[in-house]
């Protein structure tokens, strides 16, 4: 959002918390001003509930259960009664168990078979999955002081293999994450947990190291909240089985799996509705590009579903006229962005190279990374290779799309005088083609993944900072190796062995505690990707700041929405004023082609579920 509309959004907001407005009118204006519908109702709901939110944490809860979940065209439909459903990720999942992987398209494919506790709806309403209620104060199961909660399942819960769900396995789904052998990459959302005991066979107690607001985020939505079987990880093997044919609650199972290619599930006999899931198989295959899995769906109809259509808009256009298909942008909270590697990935330290404690030697220059920021033309990249202003506008913030933690304080600009001037007045003599400073020379590796856009902006990267005399060799990756989690896997985001990479990430949940993890190192380094923690931890950068670090042990214990987002909004501007990473474009939510057979309304995806989390309600037209 630019900052003259966002300085028109907090006018607003600050209108309406006042009682000066209507929250119907509220929203109204929320919209005429581009901010999304479910962002305005969040922030709608949030604010009207501000008197008692110190109470109820930042959850805006909807007790309605499963009634609330989209399911229109499902009535008098039966389990099976749909025969295939084929569905199409140009990214193919390497394994299956989400708490243990690093790309959506693993997140994606695990969560046809496993579930979090509680779901968001699109406009960050949060509805009960496996349990019985939201807890709240009202209902006697959140402490009004927010330092424990109880969760209470459904009864006669199954898992796929009809072992009976208890408590006990949320109490080790939180016992496994936490345990660093584990190498979990969601251990930093579940350390907030200082206990987790059974009070009876359906309700486990939560304890929380102190006052917590977000106290649901662990236990919530389709990337840290999916429930883990006690009784098949403490089997011996039992983690190999959940990377490749996972017990899960959900609506279906794992028939088959090819890592890297194709996943066959069926529906899962022991779910918990005996209506649904109404496809009775799933084909999901993963390879291919992006602009054939587009074809796929909106101009030959072979398939129903194509996720993360990262295509330059003329193809999705001329696609479009095909007609079996249509194609949807749902506005979001990612970023494409170029992360920038603050160690040294050509040293080795201790049996690793991008260690912690080894800076990078020129990237470590934050004159060298303000010139890398004001040689990218945003602009051109935004408009030629995503959807463009406004749905996928360029960017300089690396928090975005949910308007009342947007910072009025940041600006981008493409200035490639200033970038040189920057160089010149740091000593970074240009020698020919390349500058160079204490016999270092600027030559950046950059790494991404295979994608058509993603390689034309690379492209558009490398002459503009070879212009200014920073040499670039590129670096293209398979999305199966550059988003897999292996601690083998030395091309993986978590290893990072490269000067700068670029993929896209965005908040996941209404309040983005959890996003900003990513950058925060923690006592002594403990969420940096290293060796020790087999490379999971959240802050692949290796980027250390004190002060960042200071403001995020701040903001998860604030009880105040507002104190929240002004602490989230001095984070952001610590990571733009330091340039830990380069910004480039506000990214939908997801850009994704669905069948013209099926009803598009039970999809409500957003930024804060995948394409799958409502896939049973998944049903064909009349």
């Amino acid at each position: 959002m630019a900052q003259v509309a966002t300085g028109k959004f907090q006018s607003l907001f600050d209108d309406y918390k006042a009682g000066g407005i209507s929250r119907r009118e509220f929203i109204e204006r929320a919209l005429a001003l581009g901010v999304g519908v479910g962002v305005a109702t969040f922030v709608a709901n949030a604010a009207s509930a501000a008197p008692g939110r110190p109470k109820a944490g930042w959850a805006v809860v909807n007790q309605e259960g499963a009634a609330a979940r989209p399911a229109v065209g499902m009535e008098g439909k039966t389990r099976g009664q749909g025969g295939e459903l084929k569905l199409l990720q140009w990214q193919a999942p390497t394994l299956l168990n989400p708490h243990v992987a690093t790309g959506t398209k693993d997140y994606l494919a695990g969560e046809l078979v496993l579930e979090p506790l509680m779901c968001y709806l699109p406009d960050g309403t949060i509805i009960p999955n496996l349990l019985e209620a939201v807890p709240t104060v009202d209902n006697g199961m959140l402490a009004e002081d927010l330092t424990t909660v109880n969760l209470k399942l459904l009864p006669n819960l199954l898992w796929s293999d009809g072992t009976p769900v208890t408590s006990a396995d949320i109490v080790f789904t939180w016992q496994w994450i936490t345990d660093p052998a584990n190498a979990s990459v969601t251990i930093q959302t579940y350390l907030v947990i200082a206990n987790l005991e059974v009070v009876d066979d359906l309700t486990a107690k939560v304890t929380f190291n102190g006052p917590n607001v977000n106290w649901y985020s662990p236990f919530t939505g389709d990337t840290y909240g999916f429930l883990l079987p006690k009784h098949v990880l403490e089997q011996e093997g039992g983690a190999d089985t959940m990377l490749t044919a996972p017990i899960g609650t959900g609506p279906y199972v794992v028939t088959s799996f090819t890592p890297n290619d194709q996943v066959i599930y069926e529906a899962n006999p022991n779910y918990r509705d005996p209506n649904k899931p109404f496809f009775q198989t799933v084909n999901l295959k993963g390879g291919g590009d992006a602009a054939s899995a587009a074809r796929a769906v909106l101009q030959t109809g072979d398939w129903d579903h194509a996720w993360n259509l990262q295509v330059e808009p003329t193809v999705i256009a001329e696609l479009s006229q095909g007609g079996e298909g249509t194609f949807y942008v749902i506005p979001g909270t990612s970023v494409e962005r170029i992360n920038i590697n603050f160690s040294d990935p050509n040293t080795e330290m201790d049996g690793q190279r991008s260690h912690k404690d080894v800076p990078h030697p020129f990237l470590s220059d934050i004159a060298v990374r303000q010139a890398m920021n004001l040689a990218i033309p945003r602009d051109l990249i935004s408009s030629q290779f995503y959807a463009g202003a406004p749905g996928e506008p360029p960017t300089a913030n690396m928090l975005v799309g949910l308007p009342a933690f947007d910072s009025p304080n940041t600006s981008w600009a493409f200035d490639l005088d200033e970038a040189n001037r920057l160089l010149d007045e740091a000593g970074w003599v240009r020698d020919g083609d390349t500058r160079a400073k204490d016999g270092v020379e600027l030559e950046v590796t950059s790494s991404t993944s295979i994608n058509a856009v993603r390689q034309k902006t690379q492209a558009v990267v490398k002459e503009n900072f070879e212009s200014i005399g920073i040499k670039v060799q590129l670096q293209q990756v398979d999305s199966g190796i550059f988003f897999d989690a292996s601690a083998g896997n030395e091309q993986n985001i978590g290893h990072f062995y490269t000067d700068i990479n670029m993929y896209t990430n965005g908040a996941g949940t209404p309040v983005p505690t959890d996003y900003m993890i990513g950058w925060y190192a923690g006592p002594n380094g403990q969420n940096v990707a290293q060796k020790e923690n087999q490379w999971n931890g959240q802050n692949f950068q290796r980027w250390v700041n004190a002060e960042f670090d200071a403001l995020y042990e701040q903001l998860i214990t604030v009880t105040d929405l507002e104190q929240a987002a002004q602490i989230l909004i001095q984070m952001n501007d610590v990571m733009i004023s330091d340039i830990s990473n380069i910004p480039l474009v506000n990214r939908a939510a997801d850009k994704y082609a669905h069948h013209n057979r099926l009803v598009h309304d039970n999809v409500a995806i957003s930024s804060f579920e995948l394409n799958y989390w409502n896939i049973v309600n998944w049903c064909t037209v009349e």
